[in-house]
């Protein structure tokens, strides 16, 4: 197992900071937001001082129904061979449902949702998992996940979940110790519990990160300092074994480098605290027999009981799913509460994104545009990614009238034109709107 140390999430805003930043010996990266011929220039020069970049997929959904995309499975080895990665590490979630198996529209939720803690879902996530690692050229490494909904119905606690996925396909964990503050507010989960279920001698390394509390409901958003209890947590983790590497995640609202600095001395601190209780234990070498690297293939992955398994499980991701992004009625034995938040929440991360992605849209509408999207995600999923998403949102502020007027209106319009054929349009102002009112009227 790679010893990696102390590490922080590279994200642009912050990559000069992370640049001159003392004790940092690896950085972690969001995949999707590379390009393996043109790495950013900061994440070259890291390298080449011999920093360990690790890249970090959030959009492959192995906890979902559907077998992994090989697509995405190939562009994520990409990134992994670009960087020199020693890993890769993904989440225990899915991000989309619908389609072939429920014969159904597919469904986007441009979010991590948990899975279901029963064996039907557990099958299907050792058969996804098996795919995956037969794609990499590296090991892969999953991430428990934050969670404002329960699943009714479940069979496991996650740490007997976490369990039998190392057992039966020898994945290494990726342990958030402020997801597990997450649930433990949001679920009523005990961290320590799962702490104790764990197979800690399968961590890979442990994420840390900050979030805020509001109406007794935590949200992990990755923008806040990282408060005590998540300190604790590393502590407890830290007294069972020795973690080969610790990273602080940041992705919002950014602090200055000193507080980054700060940050990652408490993680430190954390950790030694734990370790002064464990006792002397050698990093890896004491557990490293006790990580299945050849278990036996997981049961129920391509055979016909198999595609039934991935059935019931699609039937149920995409009820779910559907509740959330477009307004259906909420499944059976959820929290309708609990739903309507996480369906808010999803809301706002999407027209979050989408300014980002587009920021001509916020630019254009001003202060109607975060209402005007919210008011478009209540019943609108999204049908492809965040650019698919920002084009779809134009056409319907377009289409719906008074949102957009007068040289706002002119300009979503000219925008909306530019990217939604494909290829970059002919400057004409006659072609331009001759073909808006062709898509016009076949909407």
């Amino acid at each position: 197992m790679v010893r990696l140390g102390t590490g922080i999430g590279w994200r642009p805003e912050i990559a000069d900071a992370v640049e001159r930043m003392p004790g940092v010996d690896w950085v972690e990266v969001v995949a999707e937001n590379l390009c393996p011929g043109h790495l950013p220039e900061s994440l070259v020069r890291l390298r080449e001082r011999g920093v360990t970049v690790v890249p970090h997929g959030v959009s492959l959904g192995l906890g979902g129904a559907e077998r992994p995309d090989a697509g995405r499975l190939t562009a994520l080895a990409e990134r992994a061979e670009a960087l020199g990665a020693p890993l890769v590490t993904e989440h225990i979630a899915f991000v989309r449902a619908g389609g072939p198996l429920t014969a159904s529209a597919p469904l986007e939720a441009g979010h991590l949702l948990p899975v279901p803690r029963t064996r039907d879902a557990l099958d299907v996530l050792c058969a996804n998992v098996r795919i995956a690692q037969r794609a990499l050229p590296v090991p892969l490494a999953v991430e428990n996940i934050a969670a404002l909904i329960s699943w009714p119905g479940e069979e496991m606690t996650e740490g007997q979940f976490l369990y039998e996925l190392v057992e039966r396909t020898g994945v290494r964990l990726l342990i958030d110790v402020a997801n597990l503050h997450t649930n433990h507010v949001n679920r009523g989960e005990d961290p320590a519990e799962a702490l104790a279920e764990l197979p800690v001698e399968a961590i890979a390394y442990v994420h840390v990160a900050g979030g805020v509390e509001k109406d007794g409901v935590w949200h992990d958003s990755h923008a806040h300092p990282v408060p005590c209890p998540v300190l604790d947590i590393l502590t407890d983790l830290a007294s069972r074994v020795a973690p080969p590497g610790v990273l602080l995640e940041r992705d919002e609202d950014f602090p200055g480098a000193g507080e980054l600095e700060r940050e990652l001395t408490a993680i430190g601190e954390a950790v030694r605290a734990g370790s002064r209780t464990r006792g002397a234990q050698p990093v890896a070498e004491g557990v490293r027999g006790a990580v299945v690297e050849s278990a036996p293939e997981a049961p129920g992955a391509d055979d016909e009981a198999g595609e039934r398994v991935r059935e019931r499980v699609a039937l149920a991701q995409t009820a779910l799913l559907s509740a959330l992004v477009a307004g259906t009625p909420v499944p059976e034995g959820f929290d309708r509460t609990r739903l309507g938040i996480q369906a808010r929440a999803l809301a706002a991360k999407r027209a979050g994104v989408v300014a980002k992605v587009a920021p001509e849209l916020p630019a254009v509408l001003g202060t109607a545009y975060r209402p005007a999207f919210l008011s478009y995600a209540q019943s609108r999923p999204m049908r492809g990614g965040y650019r698919q998403d920002a084009l779809d949102f134009a056409e319907w502020a377009l289409l719906s009238g008074g949102l957009a007027e007068g040289r706002a209106k002119r300009e979503l319009r000219e925008w909306w034109l530019d990217r939604s054929g494909p290829a970059p349009r002919r400057r004409s102002r006659v072609t331009g709107v001759a073909r808006m009112g062709r898509v016009l009227m076949r909407r």
